[in-house]
């Protein structure tokens, strides 16, 4: 089985700079396994959180009922649990609790083995006119790929 990438956080570049990035493996029933397979989940608006046990958890992903499980279905958006290392655990949490950084999905993907991972990056916000810099970079890279493009025609 080949690794596949169900859904990308667009979003999280844009919106925070990506100090570092780590793997997690999720804790997921049946019928949500099965519609992230579908491609029937959402991580736009979702974060991780710890709880008061030092567990870390993502909030706000929102994985659509599964059709067919009828009267087993899951809930929509309720956390889960997140599976990490302690060591990376007590680094998250020490830089979470520092001002101004937060963690945030970026992808899901399934791995080789079946089971679904999620890659979570810890951000912190950028401010307005940090994405506007962002943006007038993108332009002018857009810009030099089109002269590229236009010169290569004329040759």
């Amino acid at each position: 089985m080949e690794a596949s990438t169900i859904v990308v956080n667009r979003k999280a570049q844009f919106q925070y700079e990506l100090l570092s990035k780590y793997t997690a493996g999720i804790v997921l029933t049946g019928s949500e396994i099965k519609s992230i397979r579908l491609k029937q989940v959402s991580i736009v608006e979702s974060f991780c959180e710890f709880n008061k046990k030092g567990e870390l958890f993502v909030i706000n992903m929102h994985i659509e009922p599964y059709e067919y499980a009828y009267n087993f279905n899951h809930k929509t958006k309720h956390s889960r649990k997140l599976l990490l290392n302690k060591k990376e655990l007590r680094v998250l949490f020490r830089r979470v609790t520092t001002k101004g950084h937060t963690i945030i999905p970026t992808k899901l993907f399934i791995n080789n083995k079946g089971f679904a991972k999620l890659e979570i990056a810890l951000a912190r916000g950028k401010k307005l006119h940090d994405k506007r810099e962002a943006l007038k970079e993108k332009e002018t890279q857009k810009d030099l790929e089109r002269i590229k493009k236009q010169s290569l025609n004329f040759d």
